[in-house]
C-alpha cells in the first residue's frame, strides 16, 4: 500500500470537495433551493471528502484500507438517497410530500426540531430545477457517488490482491 491509494483518496477529498462547492454556487449564485434529499447528499459527500481526505495524510495499510471501506460505506448511502430522488424525478408522486425547505425549518423551528425535519424532508424533491447533458443533479450525483464507491474499491481490491 503505498502512494497510489493515497492518491487516489486525495483526488476523491478533492473532487468532493469541488462537488460540494459547485452545489454551493448553484445554491448562492444561481439561486438553486436545495431540497432535504440534496442536504443528506451534500452531508454524505462532506463525510466522504473528510474520511478520504484524512485518510490520504496517513502511509498506514490500515488506515488507507479502512478509510477506503467507509467511504465505500458513505458514498453508497450518498447514492442510494441520490438513486431515491432520481426515481422521484422520474415518476414524481401525485402529491408532493417532501415538506418544507431546509432555511424555512431552521428560521421556524429550533434546531432540536429542525435537523431531524431535513430527514423526513422538505421541499419538492421530485423537482428538477438544473440539467446537464440531459441529467438532473441527483442524476449526476448518483454518478459521482458510484464512481466514487469504484474507485474505492479498487483500492481494496488492489489490496487484496497484493496480499495473495
Amino acid at each position: 500500500m503505498g502512494l497510489i491509494p493515497r492518491r487516489i483518496l486525495l483526488l476523491i477529498a478533492l473532487g468532493s470537495l469541488a462537488l460540494l462547492g459547485f452545489g454551493l454556487y448553484l445554491q448562492h449564485v444561481v439561486g438553486l433551493e436545495p431540497c432535504p434529499m440534496c442536504i443528506v447528499q451534500r452531508y454524505a459527500l462532506l463525510l466522504v471528502a473528510l474520511v478520504a481526505g484524512l485518510a490520504a495524510l496517513f502511509r498506514s495499510r490500515a488506515v488507507l484500507l479502512g478509510a477506503s471501506g467507509l467511504v465505500v460505506l458513505l458514498a453508497g448511502f450518498g447514492a442510494f438517497v441520490a438513486a431515491r430522488q432520481s426515481f422521484l424525478q422520474w415518476y414524481p408522486p401525485e402529491v408532493v410530500t417532501c415538506g418544507r425547505d431546509f432555511y424555512g425549518m431552521i428560521e421556524t423551528f429550533p434546531l432540536k426540531r429542525a435537523v431531524p425535519m431535513i430527514f423526513k424532508g422538505g421541499g419538492d424533491c421530485s423537482a428538477i430545477d438544473w440539467t446537464f447533458l440531459g441529467l438532473s443533479i441527483a442524476n449526476w450525483s448518483f454518478l459521482n457517488f458510484c464512481l466514487i464507491m469504484a474507485l474505492c474499491l479498487g483500492v481494496l481490491l488492489g489490496a487484496w490482491r497484493a496480499r495473495r
